[in-house]
């Protein structure tokens, strides 16, 4: 075989790799999970939004950005660490992008390590609902320090 048939192959192969690498993610983002547009915090008036899906698990609120190639989540929220601290509606042109119905939360996750900070949700009311739901049903934060001594 001459050199460019393997650089065919190459490329072939390497095609297939990305193709199955592509379907992958849309699986994963698509997979029960609930469309939210996120940013991180601060960012100017109506820049940095990200269109994903979050998953609920039992220890985080799991992003995974519709954009990115990562096998993985792009951002992980602890559970503990999650506070809603307001709720608006999209503003300026915010609304180019989002549904007129659609609640933006500015949610802050204390603790210093790489999701630590404030950041913005944009959902559908319901879901604002189920992510409020999902955070007031955590442990206490007591009986989590006192299953850690035991």
């Amino acid at each position: 075989m001459a050199w460019w048939g393997w650089l065919v192959l190459a490329l072939v192969v390497g095609a297939l790799l990305l193709g199955a690498g592509l379907l992958y993610r849309l699986r994963e983002v698509r997979r029960a999970g609930t469309p939210v547009i996120l940013r991180a915090l601060p960012a100017e008036s109506d820049r940095g939004w990200r269109h994903g899906s979050v998953h609920y698990t039992e220890y985080a609120l799991v992003y995974y950005r519709l954009s990115a190639l990562l096998p993985g989540p792009t951002l992980a929220l602890p559970r503990g660490l999650v506070e809603v601290r307001s709720r608006r509606s999209p503003e300026g042109t915010e609304a180019e992008i989002m549904d007129p119905d659609v609640v933006v939360l500015q949610v802050h996750v204390s603790g210093a390590g790489p999701s630590g900070g404030d950041y913005e949700i944009a959902m559908a009311p319901i879901l604002v609902t189920a992510l409020s739901s999902w955070l007031e049903s955590r442990p206490p934060r007591r009986s989590r320090r006192r299953g850690a001594r035991d």
